[in-house]
């Protein structure tokens, strides 16, 4: 079975590498990342795409469905593909955390409102859901904001 999310996760990464090279970006300094990468990087700002961010979950990256669009023209995929959003701090301050994540995340939602097809023919996303999760623990305040970017493509 043919799937566009190889290449809705790789264009993801792309802007987001794009943008953190920015001069004065909010992603300057954020790690961007695809999947669950091995890293030795002492980052504290995560922007993982095709990763729920959980290290002990079951590392889900990606989901789609699809039906026919015509037997000549081929298939309509229906996707949605994970992003998560990690901000660890060194103190308990969750709230500065929750910010930062939310800040972190307008910039996934500025690049599909920007270009719906994010540079890829026939295909259209965006943020359809997040879901915000936080800890607090000896070793500071962490939020994670995990953000579905849906959409549909033709195959």
């Amino acid at each position: 079975m043919a799937s566009r999310i190889p290449e809705v996760i790789a264009a993801l990464v792309a802007l987001g590498k794009a943008d953190s090279a920015e001069p004065g970006s909010v992603l300057a300094g954020v790690e961007i990342a695809d999947g669950p990468e091995a890293s030795d990087t002492q980052a504290q700002e995560w922007l993982i795409v095709g990763f729920d961010g959980d290290p002990s979950g079951d590392f889900e990256a990606a989901q789609s469905v699809g039906g026919w669009s015509d037997l000549r023209s081929g298939r309509e995929e229906q996707f949605q593909v994970l992003v998560a959003v990690v901000v660890n701090r060194g103190d308990q301050d969750v709230v500065a955390a929750r910010a930062r994540t939310y800040e972190i995340a307008q910039r996934v939602e500025a690049w599909l409102r920007a270009d719906p097809s994010i540079g890829l023919r026939s295909l259209e996303a965006g943020v359809e859901a997040t879901r915000l999760i936080q800890e607090q623990t000896e070793t500071g305040a962490t939020a994670r904001l995990l953000l579905t970017v849906a959409g549909r493509a033709f195959t």
